[in-house]
């Protein structure tokens, strides 16, 4: 069983999410180290979770929990993207908190095209419907894809006018890739899933919940180029989405409202505090992203950053030392290293989080 199908299990196990997760990369040599674990073994009293998460992982993670979970998602036609998958948006790498797994349902390929994210609210003005799908409609002519978050309002309007104009959509749910929410929206995430791409970092049959949809938002703005913010009160959630895309570097557009409208004054506070830049039209949006070039995602408002020291181990060390920064074949990087393609990977996969390396087309691996 490869690291990519340990990630997978080890996302499915109930209690375990995405802190957990990256504490258990951490810690160990190799996910293989949890496989059919006890209770009363070594591994697992040293484990830095509490004693419930102890406890679901030596119950769930075993190798028969992980074929029967694989079964079942290749039976429901859903795929299953890992942070270690070629299919993985690069863009999403360089956000604070990529997830480690995505579902999936429709054209994964849509995932590394660029993107822009649309919000805004969920009852909105004739006006801002009619904004969110002109906007939509430039931005496929502009070989752009649109990402959002099938919600009622403006995430619907963004997904309609790009299906209608013949565009790639992305809809990021809160919820199970299998649950709708809201109901209402079947028909629209039938037609995204046939057209566009379907997404969500929770496992089948997670019901809607709450807290679940901030994360979804960091999804939404980590894929994207930028944020478009239609019509947003001052509650909104929609800010939530924003606020994600500025701490991320990425651009954050708002469209302006009345003047007095509450359901504008989300994106007026925007303006006023230099966190979204007002636009008129997508030539606005384009002249903005015209810096960008192959590699990291940067903003006009970023700054370059400091990386704090980071703790390597030996094994970890040495693989460094094979690294480039054009970048090496993970057959290369074996061959050099004499590192068991098993334990290559888990090696690598700390690396990634601990963002010492970053990942390239065609299983390279390059130096930050």
């Amino acid at each position: 069983m490869d690291e990519r199908e340990l990630l997978f299990g080890l996302h499915q196990v109930p209690s375990i999410g995405w802190k957990s997760i990256r504490k258990l990369v951490l810690h160990t040599r190799s996910l293989t180290e949890l496989l059919n674990m006890k209770m009363k073994d070594e591994v697992c009293i040293q484990l830095p979770l509490e004693q419930h998460r102890k406890e679901a992982l030596c119950q769930s993670f075993t190798t028969e929990f992980i074929k029967q979970r694989i079964k079942l998602y290749r039976e429901s036609g859903i795929q299953v993207v890992t942070i270690l998958d070629k299919a993985y948006p690069e863009v999403m790498k360089e956000s604070s908190e990529p997830p480690w797994v995505l579902y999936a349902r429709g054209k994964v390929e849509l995932m590394n095209m660029p993107l822009i994210a649309m919000v805004g609210a969920r009852t909105p003005t004739a006006y801002g419907r009619k904004a969110a799908e002109e906007l939509a409609a430039a931005l496929v002519k502009a070989e752009i894809g649109v990402v959002s978050g099938l919600a009622r309002g403006i995430d619907s309007c963004a997904h309609q006018g790009t299906l209608n104009a013949g565009g790639a959509t992305i809809a990021v749910l809160g919820t199970g890739i299998d649950v709708v929410y809201p109901p209402e929206n079947r028909a629209l995430y039938n037609s995204i899933s046939e057209r566009g791409l379907v997404l969500s970092e929770f496992p089948m049959g997670t019901p809607s919940k709450a807290g679940m949809f901030p994360q979804r938002n960091r999804i939404i703005a980590g894929m994207s180029l930028g944020t478009i913010v239609v019509e947003a009160a001052k509650q909104s959630g929609s800010l939530i989405t924003a606020e994600y895309a500025f701490n991320e570097n990425r651009e954050v557009f708002a469209v302006p409202g009345y003047f007095s409208s509450p359901k504008s004054q989300g994106t007026h506070e925007l303006i006023k505090n230099g966190k979204g830049r007002l636009i008129c039209s997508i030539g606005d949006i384009l002249e903005e992203l015209s810096y960008l070039k192959p590699g990291p995602v940067l903003g006009k408002h970023a700054v370059p950053a400091v990386m704090p020291e980071v703790e390597l181990t030996s094994e970890e060390r040495q693989l460094m030392e094979h690294m480039t920064i054009e970048g090496i074949t993970l057959d290369e990087l074996h061959s050099r290293s004499n590192i068991e393609f098993g334990h290559l990977h888990a090696l690598l996969l700390h690396l990634l989080i601990k963002k010492q390396i970053k990942q390239l087309p065609g299983s390279c691996y390059a130096l930050f």
